[in-house]
């Protein structure tokens, strides 16, 4: 009975990630963008902005910080990176680890790559764009290429013309990518995918999928946009027909669904109900098997002890009947 009730207890603590699904009615507000990505390019060679399907231009002053750094990362650094990147991994495998990150979520900064343990001897020779884009909630495209972003009233254009062919590197790692609030804990899928490219026309390109999620556990309450990814990438080449302008082109697009993710658990009168149910069933239980029991013990009990009465019963009528003499066997008595 101990045993039980302590492993009903375990599983009253217990909870599990419940999932809802309803339709998205809210396309007015506005979506936070959270960027960190690091760029083997000088920041005054590459310009990063948004332009949506509402034709809605957000450039990178009105968020974005641009810091010169050292593309290669410490040993600690990089360590952790390869942590990020096994986690990945293990989250693509077992898909059941994303209730524990939800569970485990709590509300304070964000999650991010360690700073360095070390004095870099080289000069700055990448730049790190880090920082929050407010976007509408319509399609749209966070880019990163080559010069700034010039407003034009006919389209978008960046000035290129002064940024030397040769000085072309889009390798990058991307340390933290995700839409609304920040949540540490929570590992999204772009988060510590770094990318060498082999040739300076790179280009690289990631199609997303956001799905509104409204995350309610017992730690956090908030409004978190998970997505999924498809990445390609390929080298410009005119000549073969591959056109386009190199950079690093995230394509996003918001579905109409929105998924609500509860942490649910036992009620507490359930869990009193089944344990009145653990004890009252366990005294019934052995009730019927101490009855059970006891009938088949007198019952063989009975049988032997009857099978001894019989025999001594059967033993003393025999001895009466051979020693039994009656009158006529005697002579009759002379007197």
């Amino acid at each position: 009975m101990a045993l039980l009730t302590i492993m009903e207890f375990l599983v009253y603590r217990d909870t599990w990630m419940k999932y809802e699904y309803e339709v998205d009615k809210d396309f007015s507000s506005k979506l936070r963008l959270n960027i960190d990505i690091t760029v083997a390019m000088r920041c005054q060679y590459i310009g990063a902005d948004v332009l949506d399907l509402a034709e809605t231009m957000i450039t990178s002053a009105e968020g974005l910080v641009y810091e010169p750094v050292t593309f290669d990362l410490s040993p600690q650094q990089r360590e952790w990176q390869r942590m990020l990147q096994q986690i990945q991994n293990r989250l693509q495998e077992e898909l059941s680890l994303q209730d524990l990150l939800f569970k485990s979520a709590m509300k304070s900064s964000v999650t991010a790559l360690p700073p360095r343990d070390d004095t870099p001897t080289e000069p700055p020779n990448a730049c790190r764009i880090h920082g929050h884009l407010e976007i509408n909630k319509v399609a749209g495209n966070f880019h990163i290429t080559v010069g700034k972003a010039i407003p034009h009233p006919r389209g978008h254009a960046h000035l290129a013309a002064l940024v030397s062919h040769d000085s072309y590197n889009f390798s990058h790692r991307i340390d933290h990518f995700s839409f609304g609030e920040l949540l540490p804990g929570i590992i999204n899928p772009l988060d510590g995918t770094e990318k060498i490219a082999m040739d300076s026309n790179q280009m690289y390109q990631y199609f997303i999928t956001i799905v509104p999620t409204k995350l309610n556990t017992r730690k956090v309450y908030c409004d978190h946009h998970q997505f999924s990814v498809t990445e390609r990438e390929r080298v410009i080449n005119h000549a073969t027909g591959s056109h386009g302008v190199s950079g690093i082109f995230m394509k996003y697009d918001i579905s109409s669904l929105m998924v609500t993710v509860t942490e649910d658990h036992i009620p507490l009168w359930k869990f009193l109900v089944r344990l009145c149910g653990i004890i009252g069933g366990i005294f019934t239980t052995t009730g019927m098997i101490h009855g059970l029991a006891e009938f088949f013990i007198d019952l063989i009990c009975c049988r032997l002890k009857l099978g001894v009465y019989r025999r001594h019963e059967d033993g003393h009528v025999d001895g009466i009947s051979s020693n039994h003499c009656t009158a006529e066997n005697f002579p009759p008595d002379p007197l």
